[in-house]
């Protein structure tokens, strides 16, 4: 199995200029453990549709992006795919983007709150489409990180349970 993590960002430098970002958060470039066990990370990427057949997902169509997250013509790749993950921060899910795309082919179900969050559970984080999960900011809406962090830990664990078979760990 391959782990493919993009970010629409630059490649962020490996050590931060103190001086010049204070009193903001440093940007530099983070390896968390999981990256460090081998994802492959794409900088300055963008995510133009979901691609499959027959309604199973075959991968992830993209293209670089300038720096001002722009899509470069004739930069279009496909990553193959048979899971994606959406982890988005803040902006929740476009009612545009997955929501507008499965509207009338699978019954995403959303919350009273009009359409805004991704209803799933808070222990497996199973949404209403088969194979499709839902954590952090997309579920519960705009939160602290804290929040969001802990159901994205839970949701990939559900997930790896899911794919894997039952855990070993204790919960």
């Amino acid at each position: 199995m391959k782990v493919t993590q993009l970010d629409i960002r630059p490649r962020p430098p490996e050590t931060e200029d103190k001086l010049a970002i204070w009193p903001f958060w440093a940007t530099k470039m983070r390896t968390s453990s999981s990256q460090a066990e081998g994802a492959i990370r794409e900088f300055q990427v963008g995510t133009l549709e979901f691609v499959g057949e027959d309604g199973v997902l075959t991968g992830v169509k993209c293209c670089q992006v300038d720096e001002k997250r722009k899509p470069i013509a004739g930069s279009e790749f496909i990553i193959k795919a048979d899971l994606a993950f959406i982890a988005i921060g803040f902006r929740g899910p476009f009612n545009d983007g997955v929501v507008k795309e499965l509207d009338g082919k699978l019954t995403l179900n959303t919350d009273r709150r009009g359409s805004t969050n991704v209803v799933a559970n808070d222990r497996d984080y199973k949404t209403s489409v088969d194979k499709l999960w839902s954590a952090g900011d997309v579920r519960r809406g705009q939160s602290l990180v804290v929040w969001a962090i802990r159901e994205g830990r839970q949701a990939a664990r559900a997930i790896d349970e899911a794919l894997m078979g039952a855990s070993v760990l204790p919960r």
